[in-house]
């Protein structure tokens, strides 16, 4: 893919002035005639999405003035990375660096096009690094989005378990990580029986993809992510308009793979554990069936009310192995449930958390990051619509209220409450193509915990 970042030389570069509507007022009251009459002659005033060509004497772009709406805003500049000349620009203004940085990682997504199977129509502008910001950590934050995008855009003939386990090892071998597999029957004699039912039905064996990275001495990190590669609801077979974009059922590990990588490659001090659980939740003789009791790692045993809540049951037992070590801190990340939909929308990750300094953390960077996520409770009197009279627990509540909440009790049944936990319930999609974020597979709620990782475990 085409890069969107340079580190030449300002000088040899176009500035881009960022104008807020009264920005550009001050702007058009301090501007030399020529560019004023210029600038009113093309009916630019500095709204958002908008810009503004400043010719020179030589007859060549000098300037582009370009309209946003909020600095802040990590996306105020992405739209111009393909409505620009593919030439060399800089940004003109004296924002802080954190400000700064977003917006240069802003600006490198506007630039992402899915090109596996259809070349890209044009080529990006590119955008000069400040020579105050870091340029390694703002490339490590744009190749993890493009990394999550990648990965949940592939279809799943070319993304099942196995591909899945090969991006890890991918990421791993940049890093010197360990990673290590438990494929197929393996998973029963390595007590993960909830992983085995779900993804025993298809010929791409269900697997734990189990990576470690960094000093044993290190505060433990563990990351957990849904690798469901494609579903079909197993025998509680899902409708054609609802299966179409199942391939994105995985957007969980791709979410837990990225951040995985971010850690390594911003060299946390942290000891890093991811952990996969790879299925394809097909339809077979021998797929798991509605009624079944599954055991699982943990040793709670599990009815199966719905074929089609399967992402929880493949969670548990990768939950309840990440727990087993008490790590410092364990964060999962899932497409699991309509009903956080239903609740939030499709922008606006839906967040679970069993303590309220890790949520505050969560919700702080959230602000800072402008990466939406919104904390959704526990509420432990839902629990009772996932009891079971055959079993310890259902996987499915009785009713269908609240459904993204009782899926998070359940994964909660499963997480001892010492252990500090959150939960991100996503969409991992874009329905419709905005600046910065087109059409398709998307990282949410990442750069809000990436930060949130940064400030626990690296403040300076």
């Amino acid at each position: 893919m085409q890069s969107t970042l340079t580190t030449i030389r300002i000088k040899d570069a176009t500035p881009i002035t960022p104008l807020t509507c009264d920005d550009f007022k001050a702007w058009l009251a301090r501007a030399e005639p020529a560019a004023k009459r210029w600038v009113e002659s093309c009916g630019f005033e500095g709204k958002p999405d908008t810009h503004c060509l400043i010719p020179g004497k030589n007859g060549k772009v000098s300037a582009v003035l370009a309209g946003i709406g909020d600095a802040k805003d990590p996306f105020c500049l992405a739209r111009l990375t393909t409505t620009l000349a593919p030439k060399s620009y800089f940004i003109d203004a004296d924002w802080e660096p954190a400000v700064a940085e977003r917006a240069t990682v802003g600006w490198a997504l506007g630039g992402y096009r899915f090109s596996r199977y259809k070349r890209a129509e044009q080529e990006p502008a590119q955008l000069v690094v400040n020579e105050r910001l870091n340029a390694k950590r703002i490339q490590d934050q744009v190749d993890a989005v493009f990394l999550v995008r990648d990965l949940i855009n592939t279809p799943a003939e070319d993304m099942m378990p196995e591909q899945l386990a090969d991006a890890v090892k991918s990421v791993a071998s940049r890093f010197d990580a360990l990673v290590n597999e438990t494929v197929g029957d393996a998973l029963i004699k390595a007590n993960y029986p909830a992983i085995h039912a779900v993804g025993r039905a298809s010929v791409h064996q269900p697997r734990l993809i189990d990576l470690r990275w960094g000093d044993p001495d290190q505060p433990k990190l563990t990351l957990v992510g849904k690798g469901v590669c494609f579903d079909t609801g197993g025998l509680d077979l899902k409708g054609a308009s609802s299966m179409r974009l199942m391939k994105k059922d995985m957007g969980g590990a791709a979410h837990a793979i990225a951040l995985a990588r971010l850690v390594m490659g911003t060299e946390l001090p942290v000891r890093l554990r991811l952990l996969v659980p790879a299925v394809d939740n097909a339809v077979s003789g021998s797929a798991f069936r509605p009624g079944d009791v599954l055991a699982t790692r943990k040793g709670l045993s599990v009815e199966v009310d719905n074929t089609d809540a399967e992402g929880r049951l493949i969670l548990c037992d990768a939950l309840a192995e990440g727990a087993a070590e008490d790590p410092d801190l364990m964060i999962d990340f899932a497409t699991l449930t309509g009903a956080a939909r239903v609740a939030l929308g499709t922008d606006v990750p839906a967040m679970f958390c069993n303590h309220d300094a890790l949520a505050e953390d969560l919700l702080r960077a959230s602000s800072d990051a402008h990466d939406p996520v919104w904390r959704l409770p526990l509420y432990a009197p839902y629990k009772e619509l996932i009891e079971s009279t055959v079993a310890d627990i259902v996987n499915s509540a009785s009713r269908p209220f609240g459904g993204a909440i009782t899926a998070a009790l359940f994964l909660d049944a499963f997480v001892p409450a010492a252990t500090p936990w959150a939960h991100f319930d996503l969409m991992a999609w874009n329905i419709k193509p905005r600046p910065g974020r087109p059409e398709g597979g998307e990282a949410m709620g990442l750069r809000t915990v990436f930060e949130t990782l940064c400030a626990r475990y690296a403040p300076a």
